[in-house]
């Protein structure tokens, strides 16, 4: 009879299953998720939602993202073909084959890097939509433990957007991969250092880019002395900045027709010049000039590498804006539009410079035809004017990615397009660049200066994707090997050569970028370095769930009316801040909520998988604990809106565990399982004792059933068998008053607690751990967004709590 009832109650779960749909392809038990406290309950509920780019999006929004990112992503790019040439020919043309080995290196580059290694590899390697550094540090995180901060844990993996697929046994390169960078602390340490270097370096790119590219524009009108020059660039940076706030939206759609007015331009200039000139310097698609370019000119030649590069300024671009548009919009517009025009443009200069070799110095603007050279230079000044919106836009994305993962202190991010989740404006950001951009325009003046020190930041911050990318195609894509070795021979290589060639330039202003990242590295690693010894500081003093139950028999600890949301970085346990706001004011709320808000390495968290919660027993104090789980696209919201959807998931989670606990208490008077020692699960006052495979269909069943009872869709052979134990169970009147005495306490008010922790270092700690904890540490995190701030959290409803946590 009993194993009668056992392969019943197996069917039972299997049917549960098949029912509901969002529990299919689980790979860690259930079981498990309950032994290691992860709130498992509310981890089962997987919502269907898409990823933030999904791939069904209508060609009607494709279409329009692509033209958004015309004026938001190419601005850069597209306006190279302005200084590319003469800062290559430095000095007069010697030979006229020089012409066509430059065009011949340009076109390459240009085929190489932006086409196929950014629009057809990189952008496949993003995450949910978004890239970045960032993007590719956290999509890393999802397939190997490797953050300094702990991730990979149950509650994490349990996400609909964060579970892919983990390496499987069969492919032992990535297993070992994986393995590899879990066990060696400077792998780990060296991924982390990679991705804030890269972020470093967009940062850099977006101050040095609105810079040059609004002096050189300025610089096109001859009556007006060099100060003069530098007065309206200025004026024009800081107008430029003041728009951002407007977002990338409405930013995009007010850029986008100057810029396709300038790329027809171009390429129509381009053709022209091609078939009046010299038609004959198409042959520069025959790679043998590069070779005999370097022959002839040997150093020379090597040297003006630095020139060429200039040709895919705005590359990075691509990926780093990617979360403003999709994969699909970023490679229509390329490839119609941006690959043809820039190319048509190189061509009919170079078809033009072999007749006037001469003009080299201004080869763009002589190579204009008269009749087209005054609309050619107005819409040139607002091309070159609008090309700093994209690294401006890449900066405000992936500081929002870095915040969120701990690795940058905080600041406000406005999330700008209800459409669009990955258009994000940073006020703080925007008025560090624009100061930044101003200061960086008065101090070099001239667009020769900033040219030395662009192309290093261009170059830095590509060399660091190839490698990043390279360990995404190992690890997660698990591609051919020697697809993988082509990949990053070829790309190193070529991207290895450019950064040779501009580090000779260090001290005629290469050194710039490498200020700006050194001060943002040194910034963003110590906010990094003591978040994660805060977390673990918080970890080893948790106390212990008893504590509660101590609590609940003190008769001098009075309760007072209202919701008490209690903030804590701790996911498990009770954070040590709780106690020291009881010692120091005796009561605590009708109902108190240990609130925990944890970045999740993914961009967004679907709003019905975002509350985790649990009970802390004992039951009657009314003691929960919750996890917030935001992805680094997600806002909390306003604060009303934060407390409706809190109380709303927590009144769901009540009803869910009042079902759980009567199909459990039915369970237990139908069948006696013999008493093992692997688990022990308590339900009520009753506790049985299972094997771990019996532990694990039980919670199974009562995850399943849980939301097959929500959404009644069972079948009828469940329904013969178990609804007049689990489906037809009405509301209890103990659950009834639960309900009513969350809805009371909501209306009497929700009030946050925060604890003000200074966090300082031992007495015997080191002189280096003293100056970074203490002074540098501390000094960011008071003239940065406060906690409050950041959640917006009302100040008549705030509590703070000082207490000094010793690292």
């Amino acid at each position: 009879m009993a194993s009668a009832d056992s392969d019943l109650h197996t069917e039972e779960v299997a049917e549960n299953k098949r029912n509901n749909g969002q529990l299919k392809g689980r790979k860690v038990s259930w079981a498990k998720l309950y032994r290691v406290d992860s709130l498992n309950l509310e981890a089962g509920k997987v919502s269907n939602s898409l990823a933030g780019h999904a791939s069904k999006d209508d060609w009607k929004t494709i279409l329009s993202l692509a033209f958004q990112s015309v004026g938001v992503i190419y601005g850069d790019l597209g306006t190279s073909p302005l200084y590319t040439i003469q800062s290559t020919f430095t000095e007069k043309i010697g030979d006229k084959n020089d012409i066509l080995g430059v065009l011949s290196l340009i076109i390459y580059t240009i085929f190489l890097v932006p086409m196929t290694k950014y629009v057809f590899t990189v952008l496949w390697a993003n995450d949910n939509g978004n890239g970045g550094a960032f993007a590719l540090y956290s999509l890393i995180c999802r397939h190997a433990k490797v953050s300094l901060i702990p991730n990979q844990e149950p509650e994490d993996r349990e996400l609909s957007r964060y579970g892919l697929d983990i390496p499987s046994n069969q492919f032992r390169r990535a297993q070992n991969i994986k393995h590899k960078l879990e066990n060696t602390k400077f792998a780990r340490l060296f991924l982390v250092f990679l991705a804030i270097l890269g972020t470093s370096m967009v940062i850099g790119d977006g101050i040095i880019t609105p810079s040059i590219s609004v002096l050189s524009a300025v610089s096109g009108i001859k009556p007006l002395g060099q100060e003069a020059i530098v007065g309206v660039s200025v004026a024009i940076l800081v107008a430029l900045f003041c728009f951002q706030r407007f977002g990338t939206d409405k930013v995009g759609y007010s850029f986008a027709p100057a810029i396709c007015i300038w790329f027809c331009l171009i390429s129509g200039t381009g053709m022209y010049n091609l078939f009046k000139h010299d038609v004959s310097v198409l042959r520069a698609f025959n790679p043998k000039y590069i070779f005999n370019y370097f022959k002839r000119n040997g150093k020379k030649g090597w040297l003006s590498l630095g020139g060429v590069i200039l040709c895919i300024t705005g590359s990075e671009a691509m990926f780093a804006d990617l979360g403003h548009f999709s994969v699909r919009s970023v490679q229509i517009s390329f490839s119609c539009l941006v690959f043809p025009s820039i190319l048509s443009a190189y061509i009919g200069q170079a078809a033009y410079l072999t007749k006037f070799p001469e003009n080299v110095g201004n080869a763009f603007y002589a190579s204009v035809p008269d009749p087209l050279y005054w609309p050619t230079f107005v819409v040139a000044v607002v091309a070159a004017i609008i090309a700093s919106q994209a690294m401006i836009s890449g900066a405000f994305s992936i500081v929002a990615q870095a915040q969120s993962l701990g690795c940058f202190p905080r600041v406000k991010v406005i999330h700008t397009s209800a459409k669009h989740e990955g258009q994000v404006y940073i006020p703080e950001l925007n008025y560090f660049l624009m100061v930044a951009c101003v200061v960086v325009t008065l101090s070099f003046k001239t667009t020769g200066n900033l040219g030395n020190a662009y192309g290093i930041c261009v170059v830095s911050a590509e060399l660091i994707t190839t490698n990043m990318v390279t360990l995404v195609m190992l690890l997660i894509w698990k591609i051919s090997i020697w697809r993988i070795i082509l990949f990053y021979v070829v790309y190193v290589t070529i991207e290895s050569t450019y950064l040779s060639a501009q580090l000779t330039k260090f001290v005629q202003g290469g050194f710039l970028p490498l200020a700006f990242s050194f001060v943002l590295v040194i910034i963003m690693g110590i906010w990094h370095y003591v978040q994660k010894h805060r977390y673990e500081f918080e970890l080893k003093n948790k106390v212990s769930s008893d504590y509660i139950t101590d609590l609940a028999k003190n008769p001098d600890i009075k309760r007072v009316p209202g919701i008490g949301l209690l903030y804590s970085e701790l996911v498990q346990g009770i954070p040590p801040i709780f106690p020291h706001f009881v010692s120091n004011i005796p009561s605590v709320h009708s109902i108190i909520v240990l609130v925990s808000i944890k970045s999740i390495p993914i961009n967004k968290v679907a709003l019905e998988e975002r509350f985790l919660f649990r009970h802390v027993q004992p039951r009657e104090y009314k003691v929960f604990r919750c996890v917030v789980r935001l992805g680094y696209n997600d806002q909390l919201g306003k604060p009303e809106e934060f407390e409706n959807q809190l109380v709303e998931h927590l009144k769901e989670f009540i009803r869910d565990e009042y079902y759980i606990l009567a199909a459990h208490a039915d369970q237990v008077a139908d069948r006696e399982i013999e008493p093992a020692v692997s688990g022990q699960l308590v339900a009520g006052n009753s506790s049985r004792v299972y094997t771990e495979e019996e532990l694990e269909q039980q919670v199974d069943s009562r995850v399943s059933s849980a939301g097959s009872i929500r959404s009644m869709n069972t079948s009828a052979a469940q329904s013969n068998h178990s609804s007049n134990r689990i489906q037809m169970v009405p509301p209890s009147l103990e659950e009834v008053e639960v309900m009513q005495f969350v809805e009371k306490a909501k209306e009497q008010g929700v009030f946050y607690l925060l604890g003000e922790a200074e966090v300082v270092t031992k007495q015997d700690s080191s002189f280096l751990k003293k100056f970074v904890v203490n002074y540098a540490y501390n000094f960011l995190r008071k003239n940065f967004r406060q906690g409050e701030k950041v959640m917006a959290i009302p100040r008549t409803r705030l509590l703070r709590v000082g207490m000094t946590y010793e690292l």
